[in-house]
């Protein structure tokens, strides 16, 4: 007779074990900066780094340990485009829909791989593998229609090319 046992405890607790050490790690990044003035972007931006998104939870954690409102907070986060207020995919995919990337069929690049990921833009695919987003120009622009996936450039990207790109990433 064998005896089954639950993995959901134990990947319940290293999660929370993780995010306990996420919080220690915030906090440290929030005394090293206390009494400081204009830190709150440079804080930010390491809160992100750590939970790789700006939940709300942090940016409260955030404004109570920089003593300012959390509508400032907020403000800032909402504010800027790299700051993420919603949980991002592992893989960050980005089509120019600079004037020549658009002209050279960039919208439809975007089109596709909306549906091929089931997502629109600015979001993410329920299995959080990928987040979708518009770049407006990256500067390539005789390789266009260009798309970006983390630090990975696809040049001259054709609609019939896209499940093979998306795939290597699965």
């Amino acid at each position: 007779m064998s005896v089954h046992t639950c993995e959901c405890e134990s990947k319940a607790e290293e999660a929370k074990a993780q995010e306990l050490k996420q919080y220690r790690k915030l906090d440290e990044i929030i005394e090293k900066h206390k009494g400081q003035k204009g830190v709150l972007i440079q804080v930010l931006h390491q809160a992100q780094e750590v939970f790789g998104w700006l939940p709300e939870k942090v940016q409260v954690r955030v404004a109570e340990g920089l003593d300012i409102p959390v509508s400032e907070v907020y403000g800032v986060a909402t504010f800027y485009s790299f700051f993420n207020t919603v949980p991002r995919g592992e893989h960050t995919i980005r089509v120019c829909l600079g004037t020549a990337c658009y002209v050279r069929g960039g919208k439809q690049i975007l089109d596709q791989l909306a549906k091929e990921l089931k997502t629109e833009v600015g979001g993410t695919t329920t299995d959080r593998k990928f987040s979708l987003e518009i770049n407006r120009c990256v500067g390539a622009c005789g390789l266009a229609p260009v798309v970006t996936i983390g630090k990975d450039i696809y040049r001259r990207v054709k609609l019939d090319k896209i499940p093979g790109i998306v795939a290597k990433y699965k």
